[in-house]
Order: structure tokens, then sequence, then C-alpha cells
């Protein structure tokens, strides 16, 4: 029997995607699929849909990527991110990517279902608010200049991912090298006069905001 809820499964291996929209929709579900990040963004623009079950690595934009590029537009959709690669330090980068569940490969179908009506019976937690200014897409920041133009940020992995962990949300308190949280606080207070990044002694670092 139908209840009514939308999931769109993203997932560019036809031979997992297929079976399991198969397998929802047996579980009552309507169901959408995308073989793609850019064809669920496509999806996305067009339906509103109760949850999205989304594969991590995918060929293209990956899908933890694709994730976070959508928590900073601020779309809110109950995400569970469906991988291969599982362990508590890919958790951790899942659920602070914007994940609401993170489940490991292989999985039974009947845990998925009810993770997902986990999911969508909470509370919606706000969107991630970058700072004034700050802003990222297709996996790079960008700042808005005085001028109001856009210029990309140029930034190591090491304080990319840094610089994504202190702004999903800001406040967290981030553990990270001394010298890349210095370079990257020379490089946002640069450009930026509204941001700063401060040391919590024994913890790590945390980005405040001045707006």
């Amino acid at each position: 029997m139908a209840n009514n809820k939308t999931i769109l499964v993203v997932d560019d291996d036809s031979a997992l995607r297929t079976p399991l929209a198969r397998g929802l929709r047996n579980a009552g579900f309507d169901v959408l699929t995308a073989e793609s990040a850019d064809v669920a963004g496509e999806i996305l623009t067009r339906v509103t849909v109760d949850a999205m079950v989304l594969d991590r690595m995918m060929v293209g934009t990956d899908g933890l990527t694709f994730l976070k590029n959508l928590r900073a537009a601020g779309n809110a959709t109950p995400t569970i991110i469906l991988t291969a690669m599982g362990g508590a330090e890919n958790t951790i980068d899942g659920l602070m990517g914007g994940a609401d569940d993170y489940l490991a490969k292989p999985f039974q179908l009947q845990e998925l279902v009810l993770r997902l009506n986990n999911i969508m019976h909470r509370e919606p937690a706000p969107a991630p608010k970058m700072p004034k200014n700050l802003f990222m897409t297709d996996d790079e920041f960008f700042i808005k200049t005085a001028n109001g133009n856009t210029m990309m940020l140029a930034l190591s992995g090491e304080e990319k991912k840094l610089l994504n962990n202190l702004t999903y949300p800001v406040g967290n308190v981030v553990a990270a090298p001394p010298m890349v949280a210095k370079r990257l606080r020379n490089k946002l207070n640069d450009v930026l006069s509204n941001i700063d990044i401060v040391t919590v002694r024994g913890h790590g670092y945390k980005m405040v905001c001045t707006d």
C-alpha cells in the first residue's frame, strides 16, 4: 500500500539502482532514480522529494560533494548516504557533510526502509548558514568582493577540508594542524573582514563571524 512518500535514489551503478528502486516501491514508496549527481540536481529543481538515498562514490560529482553543495544552497532534503566506505572516519565525514544517516554496503532493504522512515519523521535541522560573502559551489569556496565580483579562494586540500569542517555549521570546533589553520586564517583575513578563525585551547579551532 502506497504511503505517498517519494524517494530519490541516486546511484551510477544500475545493478544496484534498479533492484533498490524496485525494493523501495515494493515497500510502498514512490521512487525516482538518477544515474548521476547532475541528473539528480535537475530532478530536484523540478520535484520536491521526501528523502534521498545517495551513493557516495560516483563517476563525475561524487555523492558527498553533491550533498554539500545542496546543503550550502539551502536544500534540506533528508538524505541517507549509501557507501562501500565504512568506518567511523567516513561516517563522520558523511554526517558533517550534511547526511542525516550513513549506511554501509552491503545492507538489508528492511534496515534502509526503517532508516528512511526515521529521518523523514525527524524535525528538519536548519540548513548550514555560510558567513556573509563566503559560499561554496562545485566543491570550491568563493568570496564576493566589495565591488561585487566573485573570486575563487586558492586553497590547498588541507585548507579546503578545514574550511569545510569549520562552516558545517559555523561554530564547529575542529582539530587541525596549527600551520594549516594559520595559513587558512591568513588567506581569509586578506579578503574578508567579517570572519576569523580562533583557537579553542586544547580542542582545535572554530570560525567566528562579526556579521
